[in-house]
């Protein structure tokens, strides 16, 4: 039974760092904190969420070999969003092309994997040269959100996915205007919760499994060793910690320990009270 379990768990990580990411954002997603950005791999799709400030913001490329150059505006779909933003791309000084926002017919854009909705501005793509490239991101008064796409290869893995999952609340009340907690309606939303929550549980039945083989005719052993109302407040604490994850942080590992609660819940069974040789069950 041990060894099945087993076999699950780099399955289950897989899914996690691998699957999952590679369907949460066609863009890796980055936040401007500063009016100067460097941004290195240009061909790798990156997605740049800022808001104006007064002035430009500036996206700096430093190619030193040939190179596919995609940029693309949107601002997102909510209440007093202009959709204003321009972009002016610069070579080595020279002006080399004109995203104008102020013209240009927005398309609105559903994103189905963070399920957010954007205005959809104009693009640009090319065949560039050697050379230093800028980015010039305006609006008519420089006050706007919006998000720079730069890049169309879709290139993910577990450091991305994770900093994905860092990101996302963020973006969503600071770009959106919107609680995290809407994050559950993306399949990598709730995929997280069922993944962490079918770890929590492999774990669970690998240190009970492990507790009864080891520790037979010991208290440490048994199956269960909570009482009804230790369940119940497993279960609030489950409940409890899935609700502070989903409506701050969206934190892998308070998921994580919320499914275990639950599991915990479940199966009348507490890790900490086994490690102790404690038990609250009622006497049959």
């Amino acid at each position: 039974m041990t060894t099945k379990i087993y076999k699950f768990i780099p399955l289950t990580l897989l899914a996690l760092f691998v699957f999952a990411p590679s369907l949460a954002f066609a863009h890796q997603p980055r936040i401007t904190e500063d009016r100067l950005t460097s941004v290195t791999d240009p061909e790798v799709s990156k997605a740049y969420y800022g808001k104006l400030t007064g002035v430009p913001d500036v996206y700096t490329i430093k190619a030193k070999e040939v190179f596919n150059l995609y940029i693309g505006v949107l601002v997102p779909d909510i209440a007093g969003q202009k959709k204003d933003v321009s972009a002016v791309v610069m070579k080595d000084g020279n002006q080399i092309a004109m995203l104008n926002g102020a013209t240009f017919m927005w398309e609105q854009f559903f994103e189905p994997f963070g399920h957010d909705t954007y205005w959809q501005g104009p693009e640009y793509k090319a065949r560039a040269d050697v050379g230093i490239y800028e980015i010039r991101v305006t609006s008519p008064n420089n006050d706007s959100k919006y998000s720079l796409a730069i890049g169309e290869i879709e290139k993910f893995n577990g450091k991305e996915g994770m900093n994905a999952l860092t990101l996302i609340p963020q973006i969503k009340k600071n770009f959106f205007n919107e609680s995290p907690i809407g994050f559950i309606l993306s399949p990598f939303g709730w995929g997280l919760i069922v993944i962490m929550y079918i770890l929590a549980f492999i774990v669970g039945f690998i240190y009970r499994t492990i507790l009864k083989k080891f520790a037979t005719n010991s208290p440490r052993g048994v199956a269960k060793n909570i009482g009804k109302p230790d369940r119940l407040l497993r279960a609030v604490i489950g409940v409890a910690l899935l609700l502070w994850a989903i409506t701050t942080s969206w934190s892998p590992i308070l998921i994580f320990f919320s499914g275990f609660a639950i599991f915990e819940a479940i199966f009348s069974w507490c890790g900490f009270y086994a490690a102790l040789g404690k038990n609250t069950c009622p006497v049959e």
